[in-house]
């Protein structure tokens, strides 16, 4: 069995030298627990580099990961739980995902809801404090006096 440097699932190039699991965690919208579920359901274990895999087992992770939403996975590790559109629990994972966060910001701003503002103002959006950090611009900071 070949070892191959760089191996790719789901449009994304993984280092061959990982574990497969922490090599899964490398795709957007996949985290370490979420890959750990997925090769139990491929029947794979998680202590193998991933550049070992045989193409087989490959391609039954990448099976896997498009049809995820359908998979026995608990609703609240999905990223999509009751989407606004379908109202289904899906699992978006790649350019899906980051398509899916730019429409859902956008669709924040059109309608005017709060964090839409803070978006379309460059600010904070999750409630930070913004008096001393995320400062754009000049440096605003203590000025000495002259002597």
């Amino acid at each position: 069995m070949a070892f191959k440097h760089v191996v790719r699932i789901a449009g994304q190039d993984l280092d061959g030298s990982l574990k497969v699991a922490y090599a899964l965690s490398k795709i957007k919208g996949i985290g370490v627990n979420l890959a750990h579920i997925i090769l139990k359901l491929a029947d794979v274990s998680p202590h193998e580099r991933i550049g070992y895999l045989p193409d087989a087992k490959i391609k039954r992770i990448e099976n896997i990961l498009n049809s995820l939403s359908s998979q026995n996975i608990p609703y609240w590790l999905m990223n999509r739980a009751k989407d606004l559109e379908t109202g289904e629990n899906k699992h978006l994972i790649g350019s899906d995902l980051l398509l899916r966060i730019k429409s859902d910001i956008e669709f924040m701003k059109k309608i005017k809801c709060w964090k839409g503002i803070r978006h379309s103002l460059g600010l904070k959006v999750r409630g930070q404090r913004t008096r001393t950090t995320g400062r754009t611009g000049q440096t605003v900071g203590v000025s000495r006096k002259p002597r």
